[in-house]
């Protein structure tokens, strides 16, 4: 997967792309317990640990960004890979996105979710899909301002194992 990415016509924007590691374990972790309290997901840090390690260490189901700068960064974002024969192959789903509340409103995601897609293109992937709420508008307007279309009209479902 490609390491970093920058939107060259915004300079001033900090929000280059850098594929977290094993070492930024803590940091990407807390962050996701910040996402999961805003969200409502109940999840243990011990389970959340267990399973960001293996994306940080290269496992080849999914991969996970620190944006912006690497020791500070504005945010995260998982992707997870599958295979889409409808895609021509190798596809992605967007997991996780959050941005720092701070920060929030600034064009930090709609940049990362322009920039990504270019990133693993490079890596051989063929589609990038995210999952929303049908009634969060705010995401919706981020999505097709990054180009992401709804692709039909059939509901993802479930079963956990």
């Amino acid at each position: 997967m490609a390491r970093r990415t920058r939107h060259s016509e915004e300079p001033h924007m900090t929000t280059a792309l850098h594929l977290a590691r094993p070492e930024d374990l803590d940091r990407i972790t807390a962050m996701v317990a910040s996402f999961h309290a805003e969200t409502g997901i109940e999840m243990t840090e011990t389970l959340c640990r267990e399973a960001l390690l293996p994306l940080l260490e290269g496992i080849p189901h999914g991969c996970a960004y620190l944006i912006g700068p690497a020791r500070a960064p504005l945010g995260y974002v998982i992707v997870s890979f599958g295979w889409s024969i409808a895609c021509g192959g190798m596809d992605g789903f967007v997991d996780e996105i959050w941005i720092r509340p701070a920060v929030r409103r600034r064009g930090i995601a709609s940049e990362v979710l322009t920039e990504l897609p270019k990133a693993l293109a490079g890596a051989g992937l063929k589609a990038l899909h995210l999952k929303l709420d049908r009634d969060n508008e705010t995401a919706q307007r981020l999505c097709v301002r990054a180009r992401f279309q709804g692709r039909d009209p059939r509901t993802l479902m479930t079963r956990r194992l």
